[in-house]
């Protein structure tokens, strides 16, 4: 699973980057979080607010800090959506 986290490296795209390596830890997922700040990479995704939330390559939150519990629905969503694509 690859998770990113969208914004110039404000105090909220902090926030949003470790709510989200938290929730991994805690459920044992195999993911790599990458900070994305560069504004022309960013500006590849359908977002008009910082910070955002990809995973998978999908915009999954942008303009605000999203709860735990919220992160831990949207990474559980997202690992249901990749299963599709695993290989046996």
């Amino acid at each position: 699973m690859k998770i990113k986290v969208l914004g110039p490296g404000c105090s909220k795209c902090h926030q949003l980057e470790q709510v989200v390596r938290e929730v991994v830890k805690e459920l044992a997922v195999d993911a790599s979080v990458e900070e994305v700040k560069d504004m022309k990479k960013i500006m590849t995704y359908p977002i008009l607010m910082t910070p955002g939330l990809v995973i998978n390559e999908e915009l999954v939150c942008s303009g605000k800090v999203p709860s735990k519990a919220e992160v831990t629905q949207m990474i559980i969503d997202g690992l249901e959506k990749g299963e599709g694509n695993r290989k046996p």
